[in-house]
């Protein structure tokens, strides 16, 4: 039985920046029709859509950068959303895997006002880029305490209007769930290895909390949401 006291510091499949091929591809597919079929792109919408209700108006222009991108699926709902309300938008999706990055560019061809950038959110680099709102989805659980500080701390500096985190609840219903769920649809090795292990490496309330206050990080709004997600919207504007 695992133990859900603390979050597991186990690599996933998908840690390993080097992997490629079908197997990525199909497992990208399948994150996707996760995310759509459990409600998780609605919490990073909805997250979305309260820092633009702060605003006194919506902007003519906006930059969104969506950190661990994935397949881009995001991207292409946030452009279907918010392309006629927001002329100007600009969406940008970021991954240090090329070969993910190299999906997502083929999957968005068509989009003009999206871009995919190969990069890694630690590269100097990368940290001296400025948004207007930054997303994550399913991407933090990928590190450690420490490494979150850090990067939100960036992170912080480089939204203008603020940031939006989706990630996962540590909780054993969460993960006998994926484990039984993945096992009877997923047709990906991967996606069956990595899914319950990312609920392991998912998040308490009080371990959000205690990444948040370390990085110096105390106008927040952290919510539960169905199902089994943590909501996590930082504004940063003044």
């Amino acid at each position: 039985m695992p133990d859900f006291r603390t979050r597991s510091h186990a690599l996933e499949i998908m840690d390993d920046l080097s992997c490629s091929g079908e197997v990525v591809h199909q497992t990208l597919r399948e994150l996707d029709f996760i995310n759509q079929w459990l409600g998780g792109n609605a919490v990073t919408l909805s997250g979305i859509n309260q820092l633009l209700n702060q605003q006194r108006a919506l902007p003519d222009k906006l930059h969104l950068a969506d950190m661990g991108c994935g397949s881009g699926d995001l991207l292409r709902i946030l452009h279907a959303k918010y392309s006629r309300l927001i002329p100007g938008i600009q969406l940008e999706g970021i991954d240090a895997n090329e070969h993910i990055t190299s999906f997502a560019r083929q999957h968005l061809r068509e989009f003009s006002n999206i871009s995919i950038q190969t990069e890694n959110i630690f590269d100097p680099k990368a940290r001296k880029r400025s948004y207007d709102i930054i997303t994550a989805t399913l991407f933090l659980h990928h590190f450690s305490d420490n490494e979150l500080s850090d990067i939100l701390c960036s992170w912080k500096q480089q939204a203008r209007i603020g940031i939006v985190i989706n990630d996962l609840h540590r909780h054993p219903l969460a993960y006998h769930s994926i484990r039984y769920l993945t096992r009877w649809f997923s047709n990906s090795s991967m996606v069956k290895y990595d899914a319950p292990l990312s609920v392991l490496r998912g998040f308490s309330e009080e371990e959000w909390r205690s990444i948040l206050n370390k990085a110096g990080i105390t106008n927040y709004r952290l919510v539960w949401r169905w199902a089994f997600r943590w909501q996590l919207i930082i504004p940063t504007a003044l």
